[in-house]
């Protein structure tokens, strides 16, 4: 997304580490201040809330090489309203909020990587939201399909 120098890299990893989850365990949970956002070197994450009624949505899949956090919580410091669940094994890169904001200061384009990440978040929730109204449910599941190749292989149908 920018151009790093080996010794920023180091810089801004110095304060990441990488960590396993398990199937079906949680990188984050409702409820608590989120103070990290991860990036999936392996597995298939997914992102649940919880209705009124305890009715559980899942409404984001990340793959691969993408960030993943309840970002508007994270940025905000409030309570997240979203849990992350591990659906296959994974590993991913914690960035700790430290590690973020060090890389804002010291990267001579971190702020550039700071707001490319926030134009792509919010294009993606700006389709998301126009997608549900404007396309059909099979139209939505194929859009899925192009974003996330054999998803379908990878999680339950219902999750779908």
């Amino acid at each position: 997304m920018i151009a790093v120098t080996d010794v920023e890299m180091r810089g801004f990893l110095d304060g990441c580490h990488t960590k396993k989850f398990a199937a079906k365990d949680f990188l984050s949970c409702e409820g608590m201040v989120p103070q990290e956002i991860f990036f999936i070197l392996k597995g298939l994450i997914r992102v649940v809330i919880h209705d009124p009624s305890g009715n559980e949505h899942c409404i984001h899949f990340a793959l691969e090489n993408q960030f993943i956090a309840d970002y508007s919580s994270f940025i905000l410091q409030q309570p997240a309203l979203y849990a992350l669940q591990a659906l296959e094994p994974a590993e991913v890169v914690v960035l700790p909020r430290p590690s973020i904001e060090w890389g804002y200061a010291h990267l001579a384009q971190g702020d550039k990587m700071g707001r490319l990440i926030a134009e792509y978040y919010f294009i993606y929730q700006d389709h998301r939201i126009r997608d549900s109204y404007a396309r059909t449910p099979k139209q939505r599941y194929e859009a899925i399909a192009q974003v996330f190749p054999k998803l379908h292989n990878r999680v339950p149908q219902r999750m779908i």
